[in-house]
């Protein structure tokens, strides 16, 4: 019995293995009356103390899951009855809603980074800090363009990204989603046609389908969108926007490169086309790059805090003309009454005394050591990698088995939930490609699942 123990989470390991015992017995429809392996055999196999495994075996005991018999070791208990309360099961972007993800199951393409990863220490004193210095921030709302606290952080940060901005530029929102909302419903109307890259990311399809928005696909390359297949969608279409991703694309992990962002500048302005650059992986990328926000100021730049701090610490931040900014800040205040003060006091104190800096380099060192690891198991398994990504989230690739059904069995079989084969296409075409998340690639499910379905394998459907 092989748990993940994650030594650098903030996780107690006891509860690590209390979460993977569980996880274990789900995915393996252990019956009850089973017996557990013996407490030192999975202490053994896991580099573990006894105490520990023994701790955590007695908390199962405690909830029901286990029982323990004296001499024996623990045993699986009776099946409990179904209670209204059923566990959270985390949805993400690019599941297939009809299954639905399982307690057990390992989110292999999902859009964030795993639970253990996140930090509590820095977020609960910021917390605690708004709480006894601004009692505004608990019960008002905050101002239409946001916070001006934070707004000044983010200032300071697209100052180092080489995007010229200042005050009547900037609008806060509650993530990214609110931002990209707000620009859709604001400067497009139904029946307008926008050109999205495919593969690309679902919830913007679906928002744009949501406000009648016709979709123009551009394949996506390892450099960006395709120039060539781009120019000829804006001579025949005469679209009225673009929206692209900058660095880490979701879910190819590519990013632009200086030559094909200069030439898709170069289309828009002459094409009268608005584009839309959607950045929120920003963070994560610590060397210089090339965005389009960067090299022109008409280009409207959408990013967010929510990836790497919170996805319930909901904040965001649009970058685009004055005269835009009112019109979506107007918006903004109509369909929301604005912003959460208290969420972007919270930021803006952890941005002010440099903790959330600090939170994101030790994010990039750990997602750039999976992701070659990733890349290894990948290499091991002969699956192709689209484009090989230096940095991000997201690995982008496929298995060489032609039988794909297949592909998605072993993975049940393992316990890891793929993405659905339609959520990144703008058209809702399938197809055998996978965003695979690097900070879940690393786990046994994952790795016992790609080496499954290495070619020189058997194959046990």
């Amino acid at each position: 019995m092989e748990l993940r123990i994650d030594r650098q989470a903030l996780v107690p390991v006891v509860q690590q293995i209390v979460d993977a015992l569980n996880c274990w017995l789900r995915c393996n429809e252990v019956s009850p009356g089973a017996r557990l392996p013996s407490v030192r055999q999975i202490a053994r196999i896991n580099l573990l103390s006894q105490a520990t495994v023994i701790e955590a075996c007695e908390r199962l005991v405690a909830q029901g899951v286990l029982v323990s018999r004296h001499g024996s070791g623990f045993f699986v208990a009776a099946a409990q009855p179904m209670t209204q309360t059923q566990p959270d099961t985390s949805w993400f972007e690019g599941a297939q809603i009809k299954q639905g993800p399982r307690l057990c199951e390992l989110k292999l393409g999902c859009g964030g980074l795993p639970e253990s990863w996140r930090e509590t220490d820095d977020l609960s004193y910021a917390i605690r800090e708004v709480s006894r210095t601004d009692m505004a921030g608990l019960f008002n709302y905050s101002t239409p363009l946001g916070l001006p606290a934070l707004r000044l952080q983010i200032l300071k940060r697209l100052q180092q990204l080489d995007i010229k901005a200042d005050d009547s530029r900037v609008l806060t929102t509650a993530g990214a989603s609110q931002g990209l909302d707000l620009i859709v419903r604001t400067l497009f109307k139904p029946g307008d046609c926008v050109v999205v890259e495919s593969p690309g990311y679902p919830l913007l399809f679906d928002l744009l389908r949501l406000h009648g928005i016709r979709m123009l696909e551009v394949p996506r390359t390892p450099c960006g969108p395709d120039v060539i297949a781009l120019q000829a969608l804006l001579l025949k279409h005469q679209p009225r926007g673009l929206f692209i991703n900058s660095f880490y694309q979701n879910p190819t992990g590519s990013s632009l490169t200086l030559t094909v962002a200069q030439r898709v500048l170069q289309l828009a302005k002459t094409h009268g086309v608005l584009i839309i650059e959607d950045d929120v992986y920003a963070d994560l990328h610590g060397s210089p790059g090339t965005r389009l926000a960067a090299l022109d100021d008409s280009v409207i730049y959408v990013s967010s805090y929510s990836k790497t701090l919170s996805s319930s610490l909901r904040v965001g931040f649009v970058v685009a003309g004055a005269e835009q900014i009112a019109r979506l800040a107007q918006v903004k205040m109509i369909s929301s009454m604005g912003a959460s003060r208290f969420c972007e006091s919270v930021l803006a104190c952890l941005l002010a005394n440099g903790a959330y800096r600090k939170l994101v380099q030790r994010q990039r060192q750990r997602l750039n050591s999976d992701r070659m690891a990733a890349l290894q198991l990948l290499e091991d398994a002969d699956w192709e990698v689209f484009g090989k990504p230096l940095g991000g989230l997201f690995i982008w690739a496929r298995s060489r088995m032609t039988d794909y059904a297949g592909v998605r069995t072993q993975a049940q079989r393992f316990g890891v939930l793929l993405s659905s084969t339609t959520a990144f296409s703008p058209g809702g075409v399938a197809n055998d490609w996978q965003r695979i998340n690097v900070a879940y690639a690393c786990d046994p499910r994952a790795r016992a699942f790609f080496q499954a379905t290495a070619p020189d394998r058997p194959q046990a459907f």
